[in-house]
């Protein structure tokens, strides 16, 4: 009984901890007169939890998981969270067209590494570096944007000093942001942070309580972190996504897919090499787990390139990711592990 508690708190701190990441976020933004996709990318886009993960597996000589959970948190990114997204909260996204450029071309990196064969600190720091270049990137063409895109028009007109209709800095568009609407943005920031360490802990917690169910209650464990784990740890990733659609900041989510797909390809995967050592990329990627991520990549870029989530368009990627597990399962056995 003890670990079913254990895992309901933690899960119980990871979506309230989100909750609270998604309104200091819009506040920060407010209060900075900055990017909120920038905010978006920094503080969801980086997954330290999966990142955490990944490296332990990788100190463990599991480096083939450690790869494979790379693979899982963008297919699930996409396959699962944007597809949800698109399911409960179809909403006009206008994304800027170059972002959406480099998020299609982003598994071209992984193509790249299962060419080289093996990822060694070389390839490690310039993975790194890569996505220090799109943070960087996007900073400038926010900052160089006249109505910078995710940046709430109120924002700018509380930048400028003119205020907003109604007033209250603690709201941007229909979005209530926080009660604490007395703080300044830097305040906000930091608020921001500590929902970020809760979102840490609440999955910390999750896993504890994990190991406490399955010795207490003998299930298996591949059908526990197939169902109840995998569907709690990626409420994490669903709530970032939909609920700021659902009130009325749709691009902080798509800010969070587009932020973690980039950085799984990435800076995880450097990360990941850097502090447990190379790994080897076999050929077998080719055959289905890769091509089945870029097309879900390009499918995703579509929708969005659109201009509007529509249903049909998370119907089509759930049942794409649906598909992905029958087949990885049926033909080649298994699937890349998802930490999500």
């Amino acid at each position: 009984m003890m670990s079913i508690l254990i895992f309901a708190a933690g899960a119980a701190l990871l979506i309230y901890s989100a909750e609270k990441l998604i309104t200091y976020l819009v506040g920060a933004a407010r209060g900075l007169a900055i990017s909120v996709f920038l905010l978006a990318v920094i503080f969801t886009g980086i997954e330290f939890d999966d990142l955490v993960f990944g490296v332990a597996l990788n100190l463990e000589g599991l480096d083939d998981v450690a790869l494979g959970v790379v693979f899982g948190t963008v297919i699930s990114m996409v396959g699962v969270v944007l597809a949800l997204a698109a399911l409960l909260v179809p909403c006009r996204v206008q994304v800027p067209r170059d972002y959406l450029v480099l998020f299609a071309l982003s598994p071209l990196v992984l193509v790249g590494l299962a060419l080289v064969g093996e990822i060694e600190t070389g390839v490690a720091i310039a993975l790194v570096a890569l996505f220090v270049a799109f943070v960087a990137y996007v900073a400038v063409r926010e900052r160089s944007r006249s109505v910078a895109m995710f940046r709430d028009e109120e924002v700018l007109q509380h930048a400028g000093g003119g205020g907003t209709a109604s007033g209250d800095p603690s709201r941007t568009a229909d979005m209530t942001i926080t009660s604490k609407q007395h703080l300044p943005g830097w305040a906000l920031l930091g608020l921001a942070v500590l929902s970020l360490v809760g979102l840490v802990v609440g999955a910390w917690v999750m896993t504890e309580g994990t190991e406490g169910i399955l010795e207490n209650y003998e299930l298996s464990g591949t059908v526990f972190g197939a169902t109840i784990a995998t569907l709690v740890l990626t409420l994490e990733d669903i709530f970032l996504t939909v609920e700021p659609a659902r009130r009325g900041a749709p691009l902080i989510g798509i800010g969070n897919v587009i932020g973690s797909v980039v950085f799984s390809v990435t800076a995880k995967l450097g990360i990941i090499v850097l502090a447990g050592g190379d790994i080897e990329v076999t050929p077998d990627v080719f055959v289905w787990h890769l091509p089945a991520l870029v097309v879900m990549i390009a499918f995703s870029t579509y929708a969005l390139w659109t201009g509007r989530l529509r249903r049909w368009h998370g119907a089509v990627l759930l049942g794409a990711y649906v598909v992905y597990w029958i087949v990885s399962f049926t033909v080649f056995g298994v699937v890349p592990a998802d930490s999500d």
